[in-house]
């Protein structure tokens, strides 16, 4: 994560390009490559962040040419692009393209790839520095970085680097995903491991940091003596679509919760690390996923909710239940929302909640982190007309309008002392610009110049597993029994809400 300071509003003049490179995409033929990877790569070019010694390989089983695989870049980018597509910076990169059919098992495919890498860094000065990014299914990871090794393609000598970065699923389970962790270190050193979270590719995460840490006004009062708790929402509008022989295997707790929701608690509520290098950031990190006080089987029972959504509308649209979604079982038990409460052990959250939920076929798409402070004594005011103080809210809106919200009481014009919620906004757009960017451009910048920073190590993700796996092995124990539970277009089951209500709170209200 390159940090610059800058009184310019979006000076990024002090972020130098990357290093020559070829970047090598497993799965190229899929959707991530050309709605995500490919706009983003564009857009670094646009930037001057794409070295000019760059090319980019395509490595799937579909029986094309290098001309056709740049011939469906060309249709993709001018269909995906978030900008104006310059014709004649496209026409410098799309030159750069170069595809590989083949078999992910067969050992021919890893010997016709290193000729071809051996040809590119002769054609384009890319210097032997490979990054191989896996935009494949999760059963490929391990093949793909065990059938690299065997040629050679991950040692690094000579000034060169080999760097791998691995999309989402890691692991099913804690098991699974130590496993996984153990099979890729035998090829692999872990500085060469890029574990992917595309959450944490928007600028507002990364924000948080530097709010955190660069606001003297917040930071001195970021703790449980003046927070009362804390609420994480990722809420999506869409069902599983035309995903639901994988969501079945999966669910919302492994889906969302180990992963972007752990990495969205972790930001919020790490200690500040002694300097933002990569692995004083994790370390943080590590210490606050070992600080997340362990759910008991019974804690379960009380402080975790699931929900599988039923037939519905949103905007009047209907929609069907999860059960009648396409490859998914009529009597499915996979749930599509999961609510949990969860405490940290430290000097810093001590008896600070903080709850986390996200679900399919909700009202509206938003993510969020939703800061509520600690009520004032209200003796001032027992003369008054206020029967109720307006709670006082630091909202990070994450997506869709990336911003920073805050909340806070005033009194409303007139004779009488009447109290009204009043809200101050920073919207990013507003300020900087509308940015064009996909969320992937930072995560593959900072892996060409071996920024881990906003990667997981192999002890961040093997924390995450262990959180959720009580709750995992208490909902294989207990099949739910009253599935679906929340109809499409609202805010999740009652449960969720008396989660909350019996400690006196409620979810923060979201319009829309």
């Amino acid at each position: 994560m390159n940090l610059a300071l800058s009184t310019n509003q979006a000076d990024q003049t002090n972020t130098p390009g990357a290093g020559p490179c070829v970047i090598v995409i497993f799965g190229a033929a899929g959707d991530l490559t050309k709605r995500l990877l490919l706009p983003a790569l564009y857009n670094l070019a646009q930037s001057n962040l794409l070295p000019k010694e760059c090319a980019i390989v395509g490595v799937a089983r579909a029986d094309l040419s290098t001309d056709d695989f740049r011939t469906k870049m060309n249709q993709a980018i001018h269909e995906f692009a978030k900008v104006e597509v310059d014709e004649q910076l496209w026409q410098t990169i799309e030159q750069r393209f170069y595809y590989l059919s083949g078999d992910f098992q067969d050992a021919n495919t890893y010997l016709q790839l290193k000729d071809l890498l051996e040809q590119i860094d002769a054609d384009w000065g890319t210097q032997g520095n490979y990054l191989y990014y896996l935009a494949t299914a999760s059963s490929f990871f391990c093949t793909i970085i065990h059938r690299l090794g065997s040629v050679g393609l991950t040692n690094e000598a000579n000034g060169h680097w080999r760097r791998v970065i691995i999309e989402k699923p890691f692991g099913h389970d804690l098991d699974s995903a130590q496993t996984l962790n153990q099979t890729i270190r035998r090829v692999l050193q872990e500085n060469q491991i890029y574990r992917i979270d595309h959450y944490l590719g928007k600028e507002t995460v990364q924000n948080i940091l530097i709010f955190r840490f660069g606001n003297g006004i917040f930071e001195h009062i970021w703790n449980y003596r003046y927070i009362d708790h804390v609420q994480i929402t990722v809420a999506e509008t869409v069902g599983v679509e035309s995903r639901g022989g994988f969501y079945e295997g999966v669910g919302a707790v492994r889906d969302m919760v180990q992963n972007h929701l752990f990495q969205l608690l972790a930001m919020i509520a790490i200690e500040p690390p002694v300097s933002f290098n990569a692995d004083a950031v994790r370390d943080e990190k590590s210490k606050l996923l070992q600080a997340i006080q362990p759910l008991s089987p019974e804690a379960v029972l009380t402080q975790v909710v699931r929900g599988q959504y039923g037939a519905g509308s949103i905007n009047d649209t209907p929609l069907p239940a999860y059960r009648s979604e396409s490859r998914v079982a009529s009597d499915s038990t996979t749930e599509t929302y999961a609510a949990l409460k969860l405490t940290i052990d430290n000097w810093r959250w001590a008896g600070v909640p903080f709850y986390l939920r996200t679900g399919k076929r909700l009202p509206k798409r938003v993510t969020e982190i939703a800061v509520q402070f600690k009520q004032v004594p209200s003796l001032l005011f027992r003369q008054t007309s206020i029967d109720q103080l307006t709670p006082n809210f630091l909202i990070i809106r994450i997506q869709p309008s990336e911003g920073i919200h805050l909340q806070f009481g005033a009194k409303v014009p007139g004779p009488r002392v009447v109290m009204s919620g009043v809200e101050m906004d920073f919207c990013y757009s507003n300020y900087f610009g509308k940015s064009p960017s996909t969320g992937y451009e930072t995560l593959l910048y900072d892996c060409m110049i071996g920024d881990a920073t906003l990667f997981q190590r192999s002890d961040n993700v093997e924390l995450g597993w262990s959180i959720v796996a009580p709750i995992l092995d208490v909902w294989s124990a207990l099949p739910p029994q009253n599935f679906p539970n929340y109809a499409a277009g609202t805010w999740g089951p009652a449960d969720a809400d008396a989660l909350l209500a019996r400690d006196g709170r409620q979810w923060r209200r979201i319009n829309g």
